[in-house]
């Protein structure tokens, strides 16, 4: 049954003309709007995932549920057509479980508020926010345990309730959901900091509807949705070829000793529109690594990647969304079925657009990225203090960005645009450990015309005992180069014992005991070049030898030879280069490095630990 809008005022919205100066400042108006709501949130919020990392995510809806500015994609008219209850003015909605919103939200550690907007009585937009909480409860702390094999080991499910009601707070409903988890204090800061994000950016939606009258205010949302349909609809044509092309990639491991576990999706143009057909990806993982893929989320993902590399003037929002029919089999990892652990879900969320950019560079390889947008790597820590206080951080770490048709990828920075590092100042205030290092690895961006983002190294002394969980892919399927560029390195973690020994544990580990004065070195991958290598700058490539991006060693990558003095020995990397191109033969346009067998093999060999092995089903598919 769908939600009841009550409304003591039902005079439809009538549909005026709008000029192009109001629409224009209306839609700047907007932007501002969303961008006040992550300033509230920031400066509100208390875990530092969401005060100095920005974990969060808003948007502005029209009255219809429809995303207007924002990050996410709205999961607000789904939601509304199963949410069996009534929308009322002075309500706010609030949930955690991603099952009850088709995966608008894909993990119970993420907190989403949704508040009505009414004016004069009638429904007049939405504001929403939803943020990443450090710990909801659970068996480990930071509620994202790896081993999970039930959402019900993850922490608290908050199904859809009124936090709010007709304008009466439900005190009792907040005591019961801080009773869950280990920070309260965070939680409900957090929580109160999505609240008043929501009703910034309603002050502002109403402030604009008083300014220019209810009806061209609704009538600019439409506009502005109609035009991002129009602009869509014509990069849709000119991008998208009516023939079939498929591209996968793998998660390299679930955690419990399977993997790889295969992505495959496939995309053509029918009748203007274009079709994701996930048909091929692997079945539901038994651990936590499945993501309950919200299909609104998945046209999000493709408007914005296509958005950013062909059109980035564009303003994104749902407009769009009926061009684009998004196909997944249930039980498969994207859309497993219920009960399904999902907190490990980030893995797979990052290789989706590594994904997309194999797929969307097929046509025209000249627009294709290199593989980078792989994984969300995290660290947390948690245990009591010598004064007998209970810690607990999570952390997002970075890795390498792809290299682009346009230049280098960045080195180590944010799988989303809009997060920032924790900085070290405030780990190290707040937490009992102490940050050793913290600079790229060199060489680790995979060698090309444009070199793929180097990967970075953290590494943190501890100075309590304590827990320590990891999560973090790549470390077995290397990230993917094209057009010539060399896949980037893999990632790795060091576990370094106060005597010097040193211990390689995987990339997800859980509830691992660490003691004073170990140190982790946390290794993150390098992202796939772009391009021939060979066509490199030798300027360029000597002076990332000075700045610590490239060692005189790896530049023998890019046929580059480094004199004693540093300078480029211009008559021997001319003939190694000659000599490289007759050796490599034809270039790729994708260069996935070694086999999986040979990988496995590799990993077996470099970290002593066991190599993952294919799960049950994947042996049996094969037989059959």
């Amino acid at each position: 049954m769908p939600a009841r809008i009550i409304q003591s005022n039902e005079t439809p919205f009538a549909e005026v003309a709008i000029d192009p100066v109001t629409l224009d400042i209306m839609e700047n108006a907007l932007r501002n709007a969303r961008i006040e709501m992550d300033a509230t949130l920031v400066r509100t919020a208390m875990s530092p995932g969401i005060r100095e990392q920005g974990d969060a995510f808003p948007l502005i809806a029209d009255h219809k549920g429809r995303m207007i500015v924002g990050q996410f994609g709205s999961y607000i008219g789904p939601f509304l057509d199963g949410y069996d209850g009534t929308v009322e003015e002075g309500d706010m909605i609030f949930l955690s479980d991603p099952y009850s919103v088709g995966g608008a939200i894909s993990h119970c550690n993420d907190w989403l508020v949704l508040l009505p907007v009414f004016k004069d009585g009638r429904l007049i937009a939405y504001t929403s926010m939803f943020g990443h909480q450090s710990d909801i409860g659970g068996k480990v702390p930071g509620s994202m345990p790896i081993d999970a094999t039930s959402i019900f080991q993850e922490g608290v499910r908050i199904p859809p309730v009124k936090i709010w009601k007709k304008g009466e707070y439900n005190e009792d409903l907040i005591k019961l959901v801080m009773h869950q988890v280990r920070t309260p204090d965070w939680c409900k800061a957090d929580l109160n900091a999505l609240i008043a994000s929501c009703r910034v950016a309603a002050r502002r939606v109403i402030e604009m509807a008083e300014r220019f009258g209810d009806d061209v205010f609704v009538s600019a949302c439409d506009e502005l949705l109609a035009r991002n349909h129009k602009a869509m609809s014509q990069l849709i044509a000119q991008a998208i070829s009516e023939d079939k092309v498929s591209f996968e990639d793998y998660i390299c491991d679930d955690g419990m000793g399977f993997g790889p576990y295969k992505i495959k999706c496939t995309m053509w143009r029918e009748d203007g529109r274009v079709i994701l057909d996930f048909n091929g990806t692997d079945p539901q993982s038994q651990a936590s690594i499945n993501m309950f893929l919200n299909e609104n989320m998945m046209r999000m993902f493709f408007g914005i990647y296509m958005i950013m590399v062909f059109d980035p003037q564009i303003l994104f929002n749902d407009g769009y969304y009926d061009l684009i029919d998004v196909r997944i089999p249930k039980g498969s990892l994207l859309k497993p079925n219920f009960p399904a652990a999902l907190s490990g879900r980030t893995h797979v969320l990052g290789r989706l657009f590594d994904i997309l950019g194999g797929l969307l560079g097929q046509k025209t390889p000249e627009f294709l990225n290199a593989a980078g947008f792989s994984s969300s790597p995290h660290l947390f820590y948690a245990g009591t203090d010598s004064d007998g206080k209970w810690f607990q951080l999570f952390q997002i770490g970075f890795g390498g960005i792809p290299a682009r048709p346009l230049g280098d990828g960045p080195d180590g920075h944010s799988l989303w645009p809009g997060f920032t590092n924790v900085p070290n100042e405030f780990l190290e205030r707040y937490f009992p450990l102490i940050i050793e290092r913290y600079e790229t690895v060199a060489d680790s961006g995979g060698a090309g015309l444009h070199r793929g983002g180097n990967g970075i190294i953290m590494s943190y002394r501890f100075l309590e005992p304590g827990v320590i969980s990891i999560h973090d892919d790549r470390w077995f399927v290397p990230p993917w180069g094209v057009n010539g560029g060399r896949p980037g390195a893999r990632a790795s973690k060091i576990l370094e014992k106060p005597d010097g020994t040193r211990i390689t544990v995987p990339n997800k580990a859980e509830d691992m005991k660490v003691e004073k004065d170990d140190v982790l070195h946390f290794v993150t991958w390098g992202a796939g070049g772009w391009g021939d290598p060979l066509e490199r700058d030798p300027a360029l490539v000597a002076k990332e030898i000075v700045q610590g991006l490239v060692t005189v060693q790896g530049a023998r990558a890019y046929g580059v030879v480094i004199a004693a003095d540093g300078s480029v020995d211009a008559t021997a990397t001319a003939a190694l280069r000659e000599a490289m191109r007759a050796e490599r033969g034809a270039i790729p346009v994708f260069d996935f490095g070694p086999d999986h067998d040979t990988l496995r093999a590799n990993c077996l060999a470099e970290t002593g630990l066991p190599a993952p092995r294919q799960p049950q089903w994947t042996a049996r598919r094969a037989a059959a």
